[in-house]
């Protein structure tokens, strides 16, 4: 994912560090390189990629690793409350 200048891999303690050098202060201590991923992989289902082109673009075999770990949760459905609310109300 981090190439270094000679077009081989950058030691992940490397950019570990540059990353925390960049980020700054402890008021985004909580941005670590695996907050990248998830923003990659959420921004890719959310372009209408399947979530199985998601998971084979992030390197992960199984699909539930994608659905369970990366992906933001989504909205309510307002019709499952719409449909709890008829429901309860009995109408």
């Amino acid at each position: 994912m981090f190439p270094d200048g000679n077009g081989g891999w950058r030691d992940p303690f490397n950019t570990q560090r540059d990353l925390r050098n960049a980020r700054g202060t402890d008021e985004f201590a909580w941005v670590t390189s695996h907050v990248f991923r998830k923003t990659a992989a959420t921004v890719l289902h959310e372009a209408g990629l399947s979530d199985r082109d998601v998971a084979n673009h992030m390197g992960h075999s199984k699909v539930s690793m994608i659905q369970d770990s990366y992906l933001g949760r989504g909205t309510t459905n307002p019709r499952a409350a719409e449909m709890l609310e008829q429901g309860i109300s009995g109408s």
